[in-house]
């Protein structure tokens, strides 16, 4: 097929999700399987044409009906791509592995959403942990001090440092850092995580023999 013809697929949000477990989140099997004609369901709409803004679109589908793992229903949404070739009202059909995020026509039905903790609190970290080109070595928490007012979520005061190895001290001065989520540092090295209730003035590094963090506080 030419890509410069208009088409989709539907994406397949497991890999994502594998890949970014701390900060993407999908239904549990028992929301998926409680779907109903009536609820909205969020789908990743993948282009495969040349496009102008957009390689994908998440869309809300409003389920019409559904047979086993197959769905139908209709798209509650305009695409913002501008050469999709998709319109509201459109006709979608899909697989339930394929639902990103439900919103219930009748909350009082839906089953208990899985309970998991959610990592959004800022850090400081160095660009490679990011990159995944070193995994973390170092890091310590401070008094939390970056948050800016109308911020949506706190400082958490951990400041985390990748790998020195070969690196010179001034090359590690020169480090680039990024203030992000908790999450996605987790989601490249998650060998700290029962260290993260840890207290402000706690401070670890990594003992690569054994992979254990020795507490330098």
């Amino acid at each position: 097929m030419s890509t410069h013809e208009p088409s989709y697929y539907i994406g397949d949000p497991g890999p994502i999700a594998a890949g970014a477990p701390y900060t993407f989140f999908l239904p549990s099997s028992e929301e998926l399987a409680a779907i109903q004609a009536g609820d909205l369901v969020k789908l990743l709409f993948q282009y495969e044409q040349q496009i102008e803004k957009w390689g994908a679109e998440r869309m809300w589908v409003t389920v019409e009906g559904h047979d086993g793992e197959l769905l139908w229903g209709s798209l509650s949404n305009e695409p913002d791509e501008p050469t999709s070739p998709l319109k509201h009202g459109d006709r979608i059909e899909f697989e339930r592995r394929q639902i990103l995020a439900i919103v219930w026509d009748d909350p009082t039905t839906a089953p208990e959403p899985p309970d998991y903790r959610e990592y959004w609190e800022r850090c400081l970290v160095d660009d490679c942990v990011l990159e995944g080109a070193e995994p973390v070595e170092y890091l310590y928490r401070e008094e939390p001090e970056l948050a800016e007012e109308g911020d949506e979520y706190p400082d958490s005061g951990w400041r985390i440092r990748g790998r020195q190895s070969e690196t010179t001290d001034k090359e590690m001065e020169d480090r680039k850092i990024q203030y992000v989520a908790i999450g996605a540092v987790l989601n490249r090295d998650d060998s700290w995580l029962p260290l993260i209730d840890a207290p402000i003035g706690s401070a670890f590094m990594r003992d690569f023999e054994n992979g254990d963090y020795v507490s330098c506080s």
